[in-house]
């Protein structure tokens, strides 16, 4: 999907579903972007009425390339101005007026130079709580297969991110689990759960097992690092917040990070998934629970989960389309409640750390496997529960974990393939001038980890999200031919370099001009040796030069009167007290090389 058109195509809204409600549609993916009927009607503490974007702000990603000062430029221009730079990513979060946020990002959206600009969405999670409070079974783990795959691999060495709500570390299913995390919202230390959703996908992931106590996680020994990306008590997350948080996670040793909130049409999360894949991590996201195919074209930086029940049949609310790449069990999960307590949880919520708890086993059964090979892995021994190797309903199909550590053992990481890269703009033989714009397509038998593009040997810039655009300031090279080259990286560290394409830069030559000669200077009135009389007398100067004049200065009798940055001078001078006989009159000029022309009169009265 074309990223300047993805702040069209919103994410899921409702991830967590009661098992006897279901919220349709909460959010549409017009470009009004605004929440739907069903989901105004919901009652005013769910905190919906407010909460489709945040006011004043959006994100924006520039071309690589694009310098700063280029970038402020092009912002202030639309009116707006960048208050962040999300951690290590490129993506900036923008103020803009409030009322204007549709608007400015319609317009930096057609900019050549802006790779993508969004709404900040606040995207919603289930403000019910979870069914059936008296645990009846973790169904879902017999159906993947865990104990088997437990023999092999128990996520041993794993992290797993937990952007949500926050997650209640001291219950007692998590609290040997538990490191520290951080809150995304306000970058402080409180990760305690706002909402209780954030404990359940934590214990659906990486609950304590074998402890005697409540259910069993999937990842058995995998730690849980609590990222908060809400600070709202109904579990609102901004795509900003998860963005930043994601960046944080990454660089902060996680293995894998899941989201079970609606960000598959964010830009800015992509990115961040992106920049997590660079660090060897893995992101699991919600599929969603509107029960439609949203249109989503497959993203190479996310796992998408669908939800299956018992029967391997998809839940009905669960949606579907090219963007799931695996299913996983989402119907009545046993799993965790803030405050130490447990219950049954229904949702792509679940489907998603359900998966994210097998990429944990998958990561420690072979530490060797990148996260391309990771992937791979997942999604070749997912079990094909609709006969057919890629269904939009299950993906390559609903996991299957004793199957995925048995694989992960006999894969050997191997990536020798480097990846092709291609320079498409600008062509050979272009005439190229100023601020210009490049693309660059890139494939790869895995996955392509960046592209860079160089002019005349030299980095312009790198860009770690098809599609691949640059801005390359021309006038920094001298005007004549010059060849254009992109360096394709892959996963595996793999390169392969384009073609090289020659074009001609012709900027216009800035042709310095030196001032020969000082300024002249000329008084019209009064005239030299005249006789002056009555109140006031109109004095008139003007001055020339071969350049520029910087100012022109009157004096009479030697005391300075008047002075002017023009070329002319008008000065009206009051000769009633004038004692009588000769008085003198000077004009000096200044050019803006400091040179000085003078001229001297005199008169009498």
């Amino acid at each position: 999907m074309n990223k300047k058109n993805l702040y069209l195509t919103l994410g899921v809204a409702l991830l967590a579903v009661p098992a006897i409600i279901y919220l349709d549609k909460y959010l549409r993916d017009q470009e009004i972007l605004q929440i739907n009927q069903d989901m105004q009607q919901l009652p005013a503490s769910a905190g919906t009425a407010a909460k489709t974007w945040k006011r004043g702000q959006i994100l924006v990603k520039p071309n690589a390339g694009l310098s700063d000062a280029e970038f402020e430029k092009i912002l202030h221009g639309n009116q707006g101005k960048s208050s962040e730079k999300i951690g290590n990513l490129s993506v900036h979060v923008v103020t803009v007026p409030e009322q204007a946020e549709e608007a400015v990002v319609r317009a930096l959206s057609k900019n050549p130079h802006i790779e993508f600009a969004e709404l900040d969405m606040a995207q919603p999670m289930s403000t019910s709580t979870p069914n059936d409070p008296n645990f009846a079974g973790a169904w879902h783990l017999a159906k993947i297969q865990t104990p088997d795959a437990w023999d092999v691999s128990k996520a041993d060495g794993i992290t797993i991110a937990i952007l949500d709500s926050g997650v209640d570390g001291s219950h007692p299913d998590l609290a040997n689990h538990m490191i520290p995390g951080w809150n995304a919202v306000d970058g402080g230390s409180d990760t305690t759960d706002i909402n209780g959703h954030g404990t359940a996908v934590a214990g659906a992931a990486a609950a304590v097992t074998d402890n005697s106590v409540g259910v069993a996680g999937v990842a058995w020994n995998a730690k849980v690092m609590p990222v908060r990306i809400t600070n709202d008590s109904t579990g609102y997350a901004y795509w900003s917040d998860v963005a930043r948080g994601l960046s944080w996670a990454a660089d902060n040793g996680a293995d894998v990070a899941n989201i079970s909130y609606g960000v598959s049409g964010s830009s800015a999360v992509s990115s961040a998934a992106q920049y997590m894949n660079s660090k060897g991590g893995l992101v699991v996201v919600a599929g969603a629970n509107d029960g439609v195919d949203p249109g989503y074209a497959d993203n190479p930086y996310m796992i998408s989960v669908s939800a299956t029940d018992g029967n391997d049949i998809k839940a009905s609310w669960s949606d579907y389309g090219a963007f799931i790449d695996v299913a996983a069990p989402g119907t009545s999960i046993a799993t965790l409640l803030r405050g130490g307590g447990y219950a049954n949880w229904n949702g792509t919520s679940f489907s998603s750390p359900v998966t994210a708890g097998v990429v944990a086993l998958i990561q420690a059964a072979n530490p060797n496997l990148v996260a391309a090979d990771v992937e791979k892995v997942l999604k070749n021994s997912a079990d094909k529960v609709s006969g057919v190797n890629f269904d939009p309903n299950y993906g390559y199909g609903r996991i299957n974990a004793n199957a995925a550590v048995q694989l992960a053992l006999n894969t050997v990481a191997k990536d020798t393939l480097a990846p092709a890269a291609a320079i498409t703009s600008p062509g050979a033989g272009a005439v190229v001038s100023g601020l210009t714009s490049a693309a660059v397509n890139a494939s790869d038998n895995v996955a392509v980890s960046q592209v860079s593009f160089y002019a005349g040997g030299k980095l312009v810039g790198t860009d770690g999200t098809a599609p691949y655009t640059f801005s390359w300031d021309s006038t920094s090279v001298a005007n004549g031919n010059i060849n254009l080259t992109a360096v394709a990286t892959d996963s595996s560290g793999n390169q392969g370099s384009s073609s090289a394409v020659t074009v001609s830069v012709q900027n216009q030559t800035t042709v310095t001009i030196t001032d020969q000669a000082a300024p002249t200077v000329a008084i019209s009135n009064p005239t030299n040796g005249a006789k002056v009389s009555g109140s006031v007398v109109n004095i008139s100067a003007a001055a020339n030069d071969d350049i520029a004049v910087a100012k022109v200065q009157l004096y009479i009798d030697s005391k300075l009167v008047s002075s002017t940055t023009s070329k002319t001078l008008s000065y009206s001078w009051n000769i009633k007290k004038l004692t009588a006989g000769s008085h003198s009159i000077q004009a000096i000029a200044t050019d803006t090389s400091n040179k000085t022309g003078t001229v001297n009169i005199q008169v009498s009265k």
